[in-house]
């Protein structure tokens, strides 16, 4: 018992380390010496920085864009939407089966999203997963369905263990690139073991707003 609390207390910790530079960042944001001409370009990195903070300190990225997207009032309603993109398939490499601890002559599955709130696409993800660590109703929702991965195995109670998260746009940046933010994340069942490797590259449309 008392190991397992102190492995939670573990990763709660490792967990938080992440936002040390994003507190920073945000500083550097609010003082009047920053590296911005005008607030308008500020506004919009430390919007990023906020969002990649909170991406951070969550286990689900579809979650997280689906809060952001209601309080933005992208879309009436604010639902996230996966919009497959067919055609372009990414064999599992020797990196990517052994981020998954696949064995041996495992299959593994690609799937490439658009998530969308509305009529802006917020962030694109690759991922490979272990399709013989879902149920066959998962396997089967992710093969005929537009469905967000993260929503479709909410059940496994899974966590999220960030392996490198990188904000793309810097506070010089005058306008934004076309992407802001890109995370590359290991989901994990509750004992810990690996099922999905997921790279979401985040867009400048997380920076929209609605009416």
């Amino acid at each position: 018992m008392l190991d397992s609390r102190l492995s939670r207390r573990a990763a709660t910790r490792q967990r938080w380390a992440w936002l040390g530079p994003v507190a920073a960042a945000l500083v550097a944001v609010a003082s009047p010496a920053s590296a911005w001409s005008d607030a308008a370009p500020a506004s919009a990195y430390g919007q990023v920085i906020v969002l990649n903070a909170d991406l951070l300190s969550h286990d689900s990225a579809t979650a997280t864009l689906q809060r952001w997207c209601a309080n933005r009032h992208m879309a009436d309603p604010p639902t996230i939407v996966a919009r497959r993109v067919l055609g372009q398939d990414k064999p599992a490499g020797a990196e990517v089966r052994a981020l998954l601890h696949a064995a041996p002559g495992e299959p593994i599955r690609y799937r490439r999203v658009a998530l969308a709130c509305g009529d802006q696409v917020l962030s694109n993800a690759d991922n490979w997963y272990r399709p013989d660590a879902l149920t066959a109703q998962m396997n089967a929702e992710l093969d005929a369905t537009d469905h967000p991965f993260g929503a479709v195995v909410k059940s496994l109670g899974f966590r999220r263990q960030t392996l490198s998260a990188t904000v793309l746009m810097s506070p010089r940046d005058r306008r934004p690139p076309d992407a802001v933010i890109r995370h590359k994340a290991v989901l994990e069942t509750p004992d810990g073991a690996p099922f999905s490797l997921v790279v979401e590259t985040y867009t400048k449309d997380v920076l929209a707003e609605g009416p």
